[in-house]
């Protein structure tokens, strides 16, 4: 039996697939399987994926119908894992051939650690370096990801995961298996934000999160990526609101972070309510979590907010009297 498991969920990014799985099957930590999953491609992904078949630590799991969900990808790979440990891959990222070196030595070395993380560069499509990930965290301090250190999982929850999800990438982190499905899996309803409530779920078992500092990970950020498509039609703002609220049902942050994190939302849910190109059941739900969040939500609005808000109603009422003149 493999010690980690590594998990490789795909659709359609054969333009990444070999730069990926060479940088997992060149790993100075060689005590893993590989489990390549394909949800329907449509691209020349399972082609690629075949070339790999004949390493004996690989095995194809090949779905006949699309899940329609990265996250039921995710507990189907674990479902099929032995390893102690898992890594789920994400399949247009690529690592430093040190990733699991590092990360499993932390979690031999820490064994109350649900999971632990590495720093992660964010390249573009074609693999030019854009600077850190975690750059685009809110107000959370660049030196915190700078260098290795052991966190309380609840405190984090309490601190940093109910803001957002600082566990910027899937694939610069290592977890326990056992944990992971003490925890249910993922959430298989979320299509975006699966992953952030994964980690505080895991965090919010009282063990720790093991943090390296040191940047082993590429995450790839491009225009066919879910997170992009999601930005655009509300889901990730929808489920954002959710994670945080259901993180708000298990721990109490303190009076700053509350502060903080009230701004934050309000910079969320302002906007994605008055966008057309958002569907109105979807608006809905936003503006309802949002003042399950803080009920005084339209009272904390923040100056540029409202002028977001202003700005929309203006778009709006020049739109309306284009089409209908006699306004």
């Amino acid at each position: 039996m493999s010690k980690v498991s590594v998990i490789v969920p795909n659709y359609n990014h054969a333009r990444y697939l070999p730069k990926r799985l060479d940088s997992i099957l060149q790993q100075t930590f060689q005590d893993f399987e590989l489990i390549l999953l394909d949800d329907c491609s449509t691209d020349e992904s399972r082609a690629i994926l075949q070339r790999y078949a004949a390493d004996p630590r690989v095995r194809l799991e090949f779905n006949e119908v699309n899940s329609g969900s990265a996250f039921k990808q995710w507990n189907k790979g674990v479902r099929l894992a032995q390893g102690k440990y898992v890594w789920i891959a994400e399949s247009d990222d690529y690592a430093d051939e040190r990733l699991l070196e590092k990360l499993v030595a932390r979690l031999d070395a820490e064994p109350s650690a649900v999971l632990a993380q590495c720093r992660s560069w964010r390249v573009s499509a074609d693999g030019e370096l854009e600077g850190f990930q975690d750059q685009h965290l809110p107000d959370l301090g660049s030196d915190k990801w700078a260098g290795d250190f052991q966190a309380d999982g609840i405190e984090e929850c309490r601190k940093y995961l109910v803001r957002c999800c600082s566990v910027q990438s899937a694939s610069s982190v290592v977890f326990r298996r056992d944990v992971y499905q003490q925890v249910g899996g993922a959430d298989e309803n979320l299509r975006q934000c699966g992953d952030w409530k994964t980690w505080a779920s895991m965090a919010l078992t009282g063990g720790t999160i093991a943090y390296v500092g040191e940047p082993l990970n590429y995450y790839r950020s491009h225009d066919a990526s879910v997170s992009r498509k999601n930005l655009q039609n509300g889901v990730w703002t929808a489920e954002t609101l959710q994670v945080i609220a259901w993180i708000l049902r298990r721990v109490t942050p303190d009076t700053f972070v509350l502060k903080k994190l009230r701004e934050e939302i309000a910079e969320l849910w302002a906007p994605a309510v008055l966008s057309w190109r958002i569907p109105a059941s979807v608006r809905r739900g936003i503006l309802r979590d949002a003042l399950t969040i803080d009920p005084h939500a339209f009272r904390r609005l923040p100056r540029s907010a409202l002028t977001t808000l202003r700005l929309t109603l203006r778009r709006r009422w020049r739109s309306l009297r284009a089409a209908s003149p006699a306004l």
